[in-house]
């Protein structure tokens, strides 16, 4: 291999470190509209009546807009391919106000000043409303959140209700789970909670509009999902997709924040409303207090076991908190059980029951992990209490439950696991965190000891059945190579690892290829960067499209060397009979060639060749699991609760890595990521609704001294149906580093920290009371 398996540098790392690379509102001209929104004060509220006849009248506003300006259609802002699973139940602006931070009306002038002076000018005469705060009271509240007829999803979904507040509740099931558990020896059952988190992108929602010349809309956005942009904003503006083009310059990161359509909207209404071009920026403050976050859950877990180790049943029971709207709640909710339940393979029964609710908090959407986080927390914290409970390591016990290759999953969708390392990255794993030596603890002081902690964890690869991707690559008359596809490029340099697929397929030099930005007028269509599918998904496209290419471009060369002799259709070519080696088509049995320069210039440049252009089009139908074993190290002050990681040891197995600088890259960003949702990022509500972590002088998210020594290993196995053997890595990350800290603290401390952010403050408390019932 020339390319996979290589540590290449992004084709763009160099303009990033110098500042070369154009955002969204580097782009946005000096003479657009300054687009505000005013927000909702209160958690729940009708607006009796707004008056802005004062805001109009501030010099340089061109436009103030409430809801009684815009369509009446509901649509989801949900990214995700159609039909969405997600329910259909906002507006642009609505009567209704349903967290703080809701939008209630629209300003638009020729600067920021004068749009935030408008917007005091807005007099708004509010019904003030009770709202519903905690989520474990939610369902079957006397206070609907969406309490209207029009409600619509475009599945009929069990249990979904919006008059009960349930935006879905269903169950799964298989085996026999009562008569299991009856007969287990020990059972673990307990529940387990993940409180909100931000996703905290350096870049936060921005969008700029304007119309072309031939009066069309064009948005120029920072988001994951350009062609579902597209068609949301067709229904929520109710023009046709052929209206709106959706361009996506380079993006500050996502991390599933902007898999939601958030900033769009705005700019847009308002350049349909008065033809100027507009843009909305959105403060560090709205992006936390005003947009989407991880979704909070409460999951219960019972398992059921024999005294030798073996898991007969496990039960997970999912409460999520949707927060004020939709968006992701039907879809997130599921991964919470179908991406954890599988992992213990071995089990004889489980059980799956979950409900999602709506409450008046900021809406919950995507988030690297995407449910699977939280569910792993809950499950891989219960099977480290077993393993207490047992007497067994717990890094044996998994062995002898865990998922095997070749075995059909009843948990996840009856899927065959056909490629699996997790055996190699337990045990490798182990050896690098000299787990025999250092499980459980090591006592340092009196005060002080150190402790391991472990988990396993599973994510998958695109979504099975519903993801698709296309790419095309074009021959340019000087033989290099412009490569075009649909997905985004995040900071996470799918753009280079797709290159790269193309480039080994091709048999070419990596900068014999330009990457195009993706732009909805001449990008193939693709689902997005999300749900780990760029490389597996996009990367099967490219792949496709490359071989295409590489067929096409050995039949043109045949065809130069002896145009008389290979006549035949390409459909009928047998390409076998050429060697093709990146630099020249050569006839294998005159030893003819031609060169790739050549014929380039003869199909691009010739009015007698042909345009030569590969495309490609993949859609999986099974999502394979990338794995991962994570180890942690820990130091516990016992007298303050106060600990710090000395060590994280994350072991990967997703497939053959593609980029093995870029795959340590992700994995060490994600490790760090889930560290900072098991120690610090702690999302707050006051009693009355209002965000009270809505900057960074409130809301803890680690800096590099706090995540301690990550180091990261990869055991591949291949993976038959992705690039080269590849399977996903972007969400498998963030996962293990929660119940590997929760399990390091009770090896340490003798402590079960079932709630998520473990602080020092709950360390503490849980000493303290450990202590008082004698356990301490």
């Amino acid at each position: 291999m020339r390319y996979v398996s290589r540590p290449v540098r992004k084709i763009d790392g160099m303009s990033l470190v110098t500042g070369k690379p154009l955002y969204t509102d580097d782009l946005a001209p000096k003479e657009c509209l300054i687009v505000k929104a005013l927000r909702s004060p209160y958690a729940y509220a009708r607006i009796k009546n707004i008056d802005v006849s004062k805001a109009k009248m501030v010099k340089g506003v061109a436009c103030v807009l409430t809801y009684k300006d815009v369509p009446k259609v509901r649509f989801t802002n949900a990214g995700q391919t159609y039909p969405e699973m997600s329910s259909y139940d906002r507006l642009i602006l609505d009567e209704y106000v349903r967290y703080v931070g809701d939008e209630v009306a629209l300003v638009a002038a020729a600067n920021e000043k004068a749009a935030i002076q408008a917007l005091k000018l807005i007099k708004v005469d509010y019904e003030v409303l009770t709202p519903v705060l905690d989520y474990k009271k939610a369902k079957d509240n006397p206070v609907i959140v969406h309490n209207y007829e029009d409600y619509h999803n475009n599945y009929d979904f069990q249990g979904q209700n919006n008059k009960r507040n349930i935006v879905v509740e269903g169950m799964d099931e298989h085996g026999d789970v009562e008569g299991e558990f009856s007969r287990s020896d020990v059972i673990v059952d307990h529940e387990y909670e993940n409180l909100a988190q931000e996703q905290c992108m350096m870049e936060t929602f921005r969008t700029y509009t304007y119309m072309d010349h031939n009066g069309r809309l064009c948005v120029v956005t920072s988001t994951q999902v350009p062609f579902h942009v597209r068609r949301i904003l067709s229904r929520a503006l109710q023009i046709p997709q052929s209206r709106i083009r959706v361009i996506k310059p380079r993006i500050g990161g996502g991390f599933g924040a902007k898999q939601t359509v958030v900033s769009e909207f705005y700019p847009a209404i308002i350049t349909l409303k008065t033809g100027l071009p507009a843009k909305i920026i959105y403060t560090r403050k709205e992006a936390f207090s005003a947009s989407n976050s991880r979704h909070q859950m409460c999951i219960r877990v019972k398992i059921g076991a024999d005294f030798d180790g073996t898991i007969r049943a496990i039960e997970l029971d999912t409460l999520s908190n949707q927060g004020a709207y939709g968006e992701h709640g039907t879809t997130t909710i599921g991964l919470s059980g179908h991406k954890s339940l599988p992992l213990y393979n071995q089990a004889r029964a489980f059980r799956f029951k979950y409900t999602g609710v709506y409450t008046n908090t900021m809406p919950a959407g995507a988030f690297r992990g995407y449910g699977a986080t939280q569910g792993l927390f809950a499950l891989e914290s219960a099977v480290n209490e077993l393993a207490v409970k047992l007497g067994m390591d717990p890094t044996r016990l998994r062995e002898k439950n865990m998922v095997r290759f070749g075995e059909i999953m009843p948990a996840y969708y009856n899927e065959k696991m056909t490629s699996s390392a997790l055996d190699r990255c337990i045990y490798r794993g182990r050896e690098m965190i000299q787990w025999d030596k250092k499980y459980p603890r090591t006592q340092i002081s009196d005060t002080k000891v150190r402790a391991v902690g472990m988990a396993i964890a599973m994510q998958g690869s695109g979504i099975a059945k519903v993801d698709t991707a296309g790419a095309e690559i074009k021959l340019n008359d000087d033989g290099f190579y412009t490569l075009k596809i649909g997905a985004t490029d995040m900071g996470t340099g799918c753009d280079t690892i797709l290159t790269q697929i193309a480039a080994e397929a091709l048999l070419a030099d990596m900068d014999q290829f330009i990457v195009a930005q993706v732009d909805t007028d001449i990008s193939p269509f693709d689902s997005g960067s999300y749900a780990s599918a760029t490389t597996y998904v996009t990367g099967m496209a490219v792949y496709n499209a490359a071989c295409d290419l590489k067929n096409k471009i050995i039949f043109a060369g045949a065809k130069m060397l002896d145009p008389e002799k290979y006549t035949v259709p390409l459909e009928k070519f047998n390409p076998k009979k050429f060697f093709f080696d990146g630099a020249n088509v050569t006839e294998v049995s005159s030893g003819k060639s031609v060169s790739i320069h050549d014929i380039a210039i003869h199909c691009a440049g010739n009015y007698t060749g042909t345009y030569l252009n590969g495309s490609g089009f993949y859609s999986s139908p099974t999502s394979p699991p990338p794995l991962m074993a994570g180890f942690v190290e820990i130091e516990l002050d016992k007298e303050t609760g106060k600990y710090e990681i000395l060590d994280y040891v994350g072991v990967v197995d997703c497939g053959t890595v593609i980029n093995t600088s870029l795959a340590r890259v992700q994995t060490e960003g994600g490790i760090a990521q889930g560290i900072g949702l098991a120690m610090y990022e702690d999302v707050k509500y006051s009693d009355k609704g209002k965000m009270m972590t809505n900057s960074f002088m409130q809301y803890k998210i680690p800096s590099r001294v706090d995540v301690g020594k990550i180091r990261v290993a990869f055991e591949s196995s291949y993976e038959p149906s992705g690039p080269y053997g590849a399977k996903s890595i972007g969400e498998i990350v963030v996962n293990t580093p929660s119940p590997a800290i929760a399990d390091a603290l009770r090896n340490a401390a003798g402590i079960n920290m079932r709630s998520l952010p473990i602080t020092p403050e709950k360390v503490l408390a849980a000493i303290e009371e450990a202590k008082d019932n004698g356990e301490g």
